[in-house]
């Protein structure tokens, strides 16, 4: 048996679905040293992202780090977050609109 992780694997396609289904993907992550994000945001050493096509650009999801660039407060910045560093993966769509 490999010792690969699924998570990488499970993580697009949960992505691709989300995609597919025109939902909004966000993903929740534990922010430490190796996770290179706009440390403004962080919350109790959390943050959470937009993955959508609108919010973000160059998207990767590799097995170990996903990376993309996006805008905060109007600013482009690189993010890049080891995959291990995800904690969960949601999403956001319209008939959710009047629960936000």
């Amino acid at each position: 048996m490999s010792d690969v992780s699924t998570k990488p694997y499970l993580l697009r396609a949960l992505y691709e679905w989300c995609a597919d289904q025109g939902f909004t993907p966000y993903i929740s992550v534990q922010v430490d040293a190796h996770t290179l994000v706009p440390r403004q945001f962080v919350r109790d050493g959390q943050i959470v992202l937009n993955l959508g096509t609108e919010a973000v650009q160059n998207l990767h999801m590799g097995n170990d780090l996903i990376t993309c660039q996006a805008r905060f407060g109007g600013v482009a910045q690189s993010l890049s977050i080891p995959i291990a560093n995800v904690a969960a993966i949601g999403l956001l769509g319209s008939q959710f609109a009047g629960l936000v």
